[in-house]
């Protein structure tokens, strides 16, 4: 039995981690401290604490801790353990976007230069992040058009160039036709035009063209005079944020409302603005900005290869010297946060706060337009944020099984969905069979909150008629829960036409409210179909061998291919049956026997 108070008594007064575990032995938040004994007796004292704090608290059922040798180690260990943990309570950097970059394979003889979305410490080149696929392609295209590196994905010398080198859009280095060095000396251009150094880039092109028309070789001064030119060009075009003399910025805005916080970072390379990422957190009303702005660029910074020169953000940060420290002793040079007063630096943070602010209006507006219009409609006390929908399926009541998909936000979130064989109505009755399944549903949420279901819906959409609305009705009521519930209804064509409510009243409902619910209809009738199939096709590719100890799939599959039926395999001898891959004497004479008992 862990006594907390016991516990906490043996806290040292070092340096260190403590993890905080529910009574599912969870991890539920993750910290760091200067004196674990100071710090971690904090949570368990009567002082004001804020209510996500509070909560945790009520949660904690015991604590570990892992002493280091200063704080700059308990900085990593908590990212590290954050990253690998999630804990609820963490402000957590949820990054599900990966943005492109362009790689340079500098460690190859003959590098190649592609976009990828994964940062290695294998030692090549990375730039970006591009802002999108398409501007990091466009990019690629030009490199690929203005310089003739090569263009195949695997480097080997061959017997005959391929169609690139006769269109003039490689160097053919396979066939030997251009030495390493010059080879090298294309891919060096090629790094300072992506690291900004144009002006380099331009000054031996101009070089070589005069080389060039010295020499009288008039074609190769107009090809790269037209290098030259393009450069210039795309040089030109790409944006100039400011006179800002540093080259290597990052700059952080933080925006946010009553539900969510946007954090917008800009890149900036060159004193060029040359990509940015937007994040959303929510759950942090208690969080204040600089306490979000500290965990953020923890978890952001001290997992990434790519680090600035300087991170730029509107306020000074808890840990400030100590994030510095860490990261430059990740990357091996000096990393500064820095917090501008004046000057074009303090626009520039301005303008990313600005982003953020318009970012997060952009997609709340989009986010809970339909969450709003259907607690319209619906006339809803609560806002909608999250719909359940059930769909059951059988085949002359055989395989019965449900399906269960989640609209949450507006939004179908295929990685809540949720399949279930049915266990208590024998043959085909699906009011029964929806009443079981979401009795199983809400028990989930009521037991562990915090477990794979989650929270209990706001609403519950089931997809049919009056009766499985009120079966539905009725398995909500085991549990004496307020959740409305809705029926969605179908056309003769199988098509959606209309929600209905419990008294069979259907609601009007716009044309994008209308897509929204036949596409969440669809994909709760898919989910409960597929798995129906699944089962189905299981139980079509059992045969009499799947009972006999010593015979897995492997060898089931190569008895089949082998004689063609189950049937021709009893009919077999053992002297027939030892040709086939692993089936020994033994085991032949085993087969024999227990298919003779069928």
């Amino acid at each position: 039995m862990f006594d907390i108070e016991q516990e906490l008594k043996k806290l040292p007064d070092k340096p260190g981690v403590y993890i905080m575990h529910d009574k599912n032995d969870k991890i539920i938040y993750v910290g760091k401290a200067i004196s674990l004994k100071n710090r971690v007796r904090q949570y368990f004292r009567k002082n004001n604490k804020t209510k996500r704090i509070e909560n945790m608290v009520s949660l904690i059922d015991h604590f570990e801790y892992i002493v280091t040798d200063n704080e700059s180690e308990a900085l990593i260990l908590e990212c590290n353990l954050i990253k690998k943990n999630m804990p609820k309570f963490n402000v957590l950097l949820k990054d599900d976007k990966t943005y492109p970059y362009i790689k340079v394979n500098v460690k190859e003889t003959y590098p190649d230069v592609y976009i990828t979305r994964r940062i290695l410490n294998d030692g090549a080149k990375y730039f970006g992040p591009y802002a999108s696929s398409g501007s990091a392609k466009e990019m690629i295209d030009f490199i690929k058009s203005k310089f003739k590196i090569r263009q195949c994905k695997s480097f080997k010398f061959k017997d005959r160039p391929c169609l690139n080198y006769h269109i003039k859009k490689c160097s053919a280095p396979c066939m030997g036709y251009i030495s390493e060095q010059e080879y090298r000396e294309q891919i060096n251009q090629i790094i300072n035009l992506l690291s900004g150094k144009t002006a380099v880039v331009v000054k031996q092109l101009e070089k070589e063209m005069q080389e060039a028309s010295n020499k009288l070789e008039f074609e190769k001064a107009a090809y790269l005079r037209d290098k030259k030119l393009a450069i210039e060009k795309i040089s030109y075009e790409r944006q100039k944020v400011s006179n800002l003399s540093e080259n290597d910025i990052d700059v952080i805005g933080l925006a946010r409302n009553e539900l969510r916080v946007c954090i917008e970072i800009f890149f900036i390379r060159n004193s060029k603005m040359i990509g940015r990422q937007h994040y959303f957190f929510e759950d942090l009303e208690d969080e204040t900005d600089r306490e979000i702005l500290s965990n953020f660029i923890k978890q952001y910074y001290m997992n990434s290869l790519i680090i600035p020169h300087k991170i730029m953000l509107k306020e000074s940060i808890e840990d400030k010297e100590l994030i510095e420290q860490s990261l430059s002793e990740k990357i091996g040079r000096n990393v500064e946060l820095k917090s501008p007063q004046k000057g074009e630096k303090l626009k520039l943070v301005e303008m990313a706060e600005r982003n953020a602010k318009i970012t997060l209006e952009n997609t709340e507006r989009e986010k809970y337009s339909i969450v709003n219009e259907l607690k319209k409609v619906l006339s809803m006390e609560k806002l909608p944020r999250k719909i359940e929908s059930f769909d059951i399926s059988n085949l002359s009541g055989e395989y019965v099984v449900a399906g269960m998909c989640v609209l949450q936000d507006g939004i179908v979130k295929k990685n809540l969905s949720r399949t279930f064989k049915i266990k208590t109505v024998l043959g085909q009755d699906d009011p029964r069979c929806m009443k079981e399944v979401i009795i199983r549903r809400l028990k989930h949420s009521l037991e562990n909150p915090n477990g794979g279901f989650g929270t209990l819906p706001d609403a519950i959409f089931v997809d049919g008629g009056i009766t499985q609305m009120r079966a539905a009705k009725e398995a909500v009521q085991v549990y004496q829960l307020n959740i409305p519930i809705f029926g969605m209804v179908k056309d003769d064509k199988h098509t959606t036409r209309a929600l209905i409510d419990e008294n069979r009243n259907e609601f009007k409902l716009s044309e994008r409210l209308m897509n929204t619910i036949t596409h969440f209809q669809d994909c709760v009738h898919e989910k409960a179909i597929g798995y129906h199939r699944k089962l189905r096709g299981k139980s079509i590719t059992k045969s009499e061998l799947d009972n006999i100890p010593g015979i897995g799939p492997a060898k089931k599959q190569a008895l089949l291919k082998h004689f063609g039926s189950v049937s021709k395999i009893k009919q077999a001898t053992v002297e027939e049956m030892v040709k086939v891959k692993g089936i020994n004497e033994k085991l032949a004479t085993f087969i024999q026997d227990e298919l003779s008992k069928k």
